[in-house]
């Protein structure tokens, strides 16, 4: 079983950064995935960035050069760095993990989410 727990979510001004953290507890599969999803009120989830576990990334094209997915395996935490933020950025983001390769990935477990507010 694998307990994700984020942090980080706030309120900003647009063009504004945040990080987000997800520390993971529990056993990982080895070849693992780990990414960050975000629902803003009434639309579907979206998958934003995803890392496996060899540290290939994948990048929704509406954040590419703006966010920045990375991990801390001696920490077990995954970060989400969120640049020059927009409004559209608005939502609850949630961590996920499962097991890959990226190409493949399936999602098992989710945390409880944190919540990311821009205002412009």
């Amino acid at each position: 079983q694998v307990q994700l727990v984020e942090s980080g979510g706030g309120s900003v001004q647009a063009g504004g950064s945040l990080r987000l953290s997800c520390a993971a507890s529990g056993s990982l599969y080895a070849r693992y995935v780990m990414g960050w999803f975000r629902q803003a009120p009434k639309k579907e989830r979206e998958e934003v960035a995803t890392i496996d576990y060899v540290s290939n990334t994948y990048y929704a094209d509406s954040v590419k050069g703006r966010f920045t997915i990375s991990q801390d395996n001696a920490k077990n935490t995954l970060y989400l760095q969120l640049n020059s933020l927009k409004p559209e950025d608005i939502g609850m983001y949630y961590c996920a993990a499962g097991w890959g390769p990226l190409s493949q990935r399936e999602f098992l477990y989710w945390g409880r989410g944190t919540q990311v507010t821009v205002s412009s």
